[in-house]
């Protein structure tokens, strides 16, 4: 081989050992590359572990980021923060003369100084949701107990503007209230949902300012629905969430995954000594509340229906001895003279379990039930008497507070419970008393009228023996129409009452 053939071989070498490498790297940087591209599966190399997110759970998960960022946008600008003041004013001892007036009294020539009016400024805070607009007036819904007994009221919108607010009704039996103000600035509407609708397990959003976080979003479950046994006189049945829900939430909404208003956050249940939030929130559910607004509005005040009868939960045992035994609803203890309840038939004793076809469990639902029907309307009660079903038919009238404190015509105005060994360790009977105990006897009552006091033992009705419930209601459905006395023994005497006429 010459020269010339050598060089050209030797070129070629060398050609082709470069050609390898450049294609060699190029194939190493484009796997790189490709490893580092989006796919079906992401790989995140940490450390030496690598962890594979499915893109379709990312995927679902950014759906639901989606709709939560989409109820907050929707709900938070028709929030706002209630700011109350209130002013009470107390007369406090002022010495001015201290030491000498204090210990010498009032100096000849000075002022009267045994005591001084001081004024006393309370500052408090909830929520409230806008539900109503009318030309320049905002309508905002909230709790009662968040305005009640405020002197001044202030709304701060979502971006910070303070708003002077007035009262405009509320109802203390349902804990509402309604305020509000007069502005050319424009205030979104809440979107009032179907609490009716509302099942264990949704998802539930609260809207308010809890703590003074202004505008703050929590998000959970529905826990529970138609709860019972919030603060005292609330007819309610409420929606237990365990969303965070904190003091300044009162008022405030209660939204489903839609940005739909489904309840109102009331109150909590805490067994922590600073109150705060372990999980067990209660809404009012909104349905509790629509009617309420139109009232507000139209006459500055709440509207109930009333039926004239003073419910009490009966127990197992008293279920059992009035012939119910395994049945729910309220018993009527009290009837009213002259109510809807007394001309539509319902009598003491009376176990009330269904309005118009719609189950009453307990007191509470059906005292809800009644304050829904208004004055006029006309509802089927079903009432169990004597162990017999009946249907009666009652003309509702309206409620007013003057008409449902009268106790007067409160009939009869005594309610009795049966001699077990927790009544006669409470009102200290011999083993061998039996019968029927006044456990209560109702202030300005016919019963109180005639005689009757708290812990008589009663043993008769207009000269007929009582042995048990069945037999003391009976006796005042069948024999009281015209009068009503009791015989009833105290101490060791038997004694009669006077007489009562109707």
């Amino acid at each position: 081989m010459n020269l010339t053939k050598r060089l050209s071989s030797k070129n070629l070498f060398v050609f082709n050992l470069v050609l390898v490498g450049v294609i060699f790297g190029f194939s190493l940087a484009f796997l790189s590359f490709s490893c580092s591209t989006p796919g079906s599966n992401k790989v995140v190399l940490a450390e030496e572990n690598p962890v594979i997110i499915p893109e379709s759970a990312l995927e679902t998960a950014e759906e639901l980021q989606t709709a939560f960022r989409s109820v907050a946008d929707k709900v938070l600008s028709s929030v706002v923060e209630i700011q109350t003041v209130a002013v009470r004013r107390q007369q406090t001892p002022s010495y001015p003369g201290i030491p000498w007036e204090f210990f010498f009294g009032p100096q000849e020539g000075a002022p009267d100084s045994r005591s001084q009016e001081r004024e006393y400024r309370s500052q408090g805070m909830g929520s409230g949701i806008v539900v109503r607009h009318d030309r320049d007036t905002y309508y905002v819904l909230t709790n009662n107990h968040v305005v009640e007994g405020a002197t001044e009221i202030s709304l701060v919108a979502f971006d910070g503007t303070v708003y002077p607010a007035e009262l405009v009704g509320r109802d203390d039996r349902k804990d509402l209230a309604m305020v509000s103000i007069k502005t050319a600035d424009q205030f979104p509407v809440a979107v009032l949902g179907n609490s009716d609708a509302v099942r264990v397990g949704d998802w539930a959003i609260a809207v308010g300012n809890p703590l003074g976080f202004m505008s703050s979003v929590t998000m959970g479950i529905v826990s529970a629905v138609g709860r019972t046994g919030g603060p005292a006189g609330n007819i309610n049945d409420f929606i237990q969430t365990d969303t965070s829900i904190n003091s300044g939430n009162s008022g405030g909404a209660l939204v489903n995954i839609r940005g739909e208003v489904i309840g109102i956050n009331t109150w909590i249940a805490s067994n922590s000594s600073s109150g705060g939030s372990v999980g067990l929130g209660f809404a009012i559910p909104i349905n509790n509340a629509k009617r309420a607004i139109d009232d507000f509005i139209s006459s500055g005040s709440a509207i109930y229906g009333w039926l004239g009868v003073s419910l009490t939960d009966p127990d197992r045992e008293m279920l059992t001895a009035l012939s119910a035994e395994g049945k729910r609803g309220a018993l009527a203890s009290q009837v009213f003279i002259d109510s809807p309840a007394d001309k539509g038939g319902i009598k003491p004793g009376d176990i009330i379990t269904h309005v118009d076809g719609r189950e009453a469990r307990d007191s509470t639902t059906l005292s809800r039930m009644v304050g829904d029907l208004r004055a006029g309307d006309r509802a089927a009660f079903t009432v169990i008497r004597g162990g017999a079903v009946q249907d009666l038919q009652v003309r509702i009238e309206a409620r007013t507070d003057e008409v449902a404190a009268n106790n007067k015509k409160l009939w009869p105005g005594v309610l009795v419970v049966p001699v077990t060994e927790q009544v006669r360790s409470a009102f200290s009977l011999n083993n061998n008393v039996q019968g029927l105990i006044a456990a209560q006897v109702l202030a300005d009552s016919p019963a109180e009228v005639i005689g009757l006091k708290r812990g008589d033992l009663i043993t008769g009705i207009n000269g007929e023996t009582v042995r048990d419930l069945q037999s003391f209601y009976r006796l005042l459905r069948e024999n009281t129409s015209r009068e009503l006395w009791f015989s009833f023994t105290r101490g060791d005497s038997s004694l009669d009452t006077l007489k009562f006429r109707r």
